[in-house]
């Protein structure tokens, strides 16, 4: 069984922890619930809004976490709510077509509408911001890798492509030694606030109930094809479960074993000191040396920077980050990265005095095929699955968790929820990674949304 370390090192965003951070609903566990829900972060809360609001006869949900509310993933990530257009999308037409390709790209762009329809409908205070985000190339090499690219998507003419913007030289960009950048339509959020909100509401409708530091321990089918979900302060049962715990899936279900693997990363908030003014940056980044090391920022409203990344320094030092879920210790090999970073980095700050004021660390579920696993559980009737977010569940998670909330309160098929194809957790899909469990290399070149990079 994975471990969850009781005293994980604090984020920036729960500083100020909320209310029902870590609320039990009631004293003792529910005997029985329609749902059950493994894992209270983006994934979980996501998937019991969809199931309360659009599926009437879902009419109990149990949520349990290990530990307190967004204590994994979503609350220690970079605050990106950033799709990506291009980046690795060559990569998913090589394997499935440029049609596959593209219902990925387009599926996480309507997800910067979606989110930012749900915070005005909901009126949800989470700095949601709408901006532009850019990709930044300092290497030769990786820069002329980046125009061939965008010529390539281009070249498929996918319509989301007329909202990059694209420029090769010297002096294009904020960033010293930038030779490549891009823009396009992003957002950037205050990932705990969004969920604990949603949360909220939730908890309110008298239909959810929230049990935090009780983590499931087993899974087991009953005769009459319920299940008992077992976890240190009793049992209770379900119609269905739901798998959302992300990087630690594969103590409830073995079998992703090879699937979804757990990895550490690094993000910290940078700081100019009181009555500095902060220079001024409107847009979030993902910015590569000349070294190609990798990190990705977000500006706050305050004048502070989230930044994270430098997976290039640490993935030599296998232990320190590799299937390892002790979020209590900060990556040796690149936790003084981000001293004197914004001054190295941006024109403009080379006087503001800034310097890296909290740091963290997080784990992330990285998938063997650097696509989540979403759907039903293979030859466990009852049981679904999302996880497997490779560090991007920011623009992934909310209409995955529509569609699989579909599959759960109305028993359509995966094809029938609009779900990108290559989202479907199958047999085959994990019976690959089983098979190539000896030769598995994840990479972790590319930075978004939570703590080295991404996928």
């Amino acid at each position: 069984m994975s471990t969850f370390p009781p005293n994980p090192l604090a984020s920036f965003w729960q500083n100020s922890p909320h209310e029902q951070h870590n609320h039990r609903s009631t004293e003792d566990l529910p005997t029985h619930s329609n749902v059950v829900i493994i894992g209270a972060g983006y994934a979980g809360v996501s998937t019991a809004w969809h199931l309360l609001h659009n599926h009437n006869n879902i009419n109990s949900i149990t949520i349990l976490e290990a530990r307190g509310v967004c204590s994994g993933a979503t609350g220690r990530n970079g605050g990106h709510l950033r799709p990506d257009l291009y980046g690795h999308i060559p990569t998913y037409i090589d394997r499935a077509g440029p049609e596959a390709a593209a219902e990925i790209a387009e599926f996480e762009i309507a997800h910067v509408r979606a989110i930012k329809k749900l915070v005005e409908s909901e009126q949800i205070d989470c700095d949601f911001t709408l901006t532009r985000t850019i990709d930044v190339w300092c290497n030769e090499q990786a820069a002329e890798g980046a125009r061939k690219v965008y010529e390539q998507m281009k070249g498929h003419g996918f319509a989301y492509m007329d909202d990059v913007d694209f420029h090769t030289g010297k002096n294009i960009c904020g960033v010293k030694g930038a030779l490549a950048c891009a823009s396009y339509t992003a957002a950037t959020i205050w990932p705990y606030k969004f969920i604990m909100h949603l949360l909220a509401r939730l908890l309110a409708s008298g239909k959810v109930n929230l049990q935090t530091h009780t983590p499931a321990t087993a899974v087991t089918p009953s005769a009459d094809g319920k299940f008992t979900i077992d976890t240190p302060r009793g049992t209770l049962d379900a119609d269905k479960v739901i798998h959302t715990s992300n990087a630690y899936v594969s103590s409830l279900l073995p079998q992703y074993k090879y699937n979804i693997i757990p990895c550490k990363g690094i993000c910290c908030r940078i700081a100019v000191p009181d009555g500095k003014p902060a220079p001024l940056l409107t847009n979030s980044y993902i910015e590569r040396t000349k070294d190609n090391v990798l990190s990705y920022l977000i500006p706050r409203a305050d004048g502070s920077i989230i930044v994270g990344g430098a997976s290039a320094l640490f993935k030599p030092h296998r232990e320190q980050w590799y299937n390892n879920t002790d979020d209590s210790v900060l990556i040796d090999a690149a936790k003084d990265f981000y001293d004197g970073y914004m001054q190295r980095t941006f024109r403009g700050w080379e006087e503001s005095g800034a310097r890296v004021d909290q740091i963290w660390t997080g784990v992330m579920g990285y998938s063997y095929d650097s696509n989540p696993h979403v759907g039903a559980v293979p030859d466990c009737e009852g049981q679904f699955i999302l996880a497997g977010l490779n560090g991007h569940g920011m623009p992934v998670v909310w209409l995955a968790a529509e569609g699989l909330a579909r599959m759960v309160g109305k028993g359509v098929g995966f094809e029938e929820t609009g779900m990108p194809r290559l989202f479907k957790t199958t047999k085959e899909r994990i019976e690959r990674a089983q098979g190539g469990k000896k030769r598995r290399e994840i990479f972790l070149g590319r930075g978004r949304s939570l703590l080295p990079s991404s996928r």
